[in-house]
């Protein structure tokens, strides 16, 4: 039933303002359609990514959206840091750190928090 269609991220931020600026300055989407009031829907590829005001906002303690970037994941994650974006780094069995990225074989992951706190992954899948 829903197995041939597409899914989107759905983000809850406190403030949408900073959320745009977010989403859109240090990360580079771009906003499809007309925003709506309290929501804004960004374009991902061939994903969307919505971002709501949500009085929840920041609460959920896991990964809100992931990103494959494939050979990308070295650049993107300098491009990350060079626009101010901080690297949260964890202690995951099987994963060592070298500098903001994790890696297990051939496998690179980086995570990072936009303004409310919702955790953001990118990988190299």
């Amino acid at each position: 039933m829903l197995a041939d269609k597409d899914a989107m991220a759905t983000i809850a931020v406190k403030n949408l303002a900073a959320a745009r600026k977010f989403y859109q300055q240090k990360l580079g989407f771009s906003p499809v359609g007309a925003e709506e009031t309290g929501v804004v829907t960004l374009r991902s590829g061939n994903s969307t990514i919505v971002v709501y005001e949500s009085q929840l906002a920041g609460t959920n303690k896991a990964t809100s959206a992931t990103w494959g970037v494939g050979n990308e994941m070295d650049s993107i994650v300098r491009s990350l840091a060079k626009a101010g974006v901080p690297f949260e780094h964890y202690d995951i069995p099987g994963l060592k750190r070298e500098g903001d990225v994790h890696v297990a074989g051939d496998f690179k992951a980086a995570w990072f928090k936009d303004p409310d706190g919702n955790i953001l992954h990118i990988n190299n899948q």
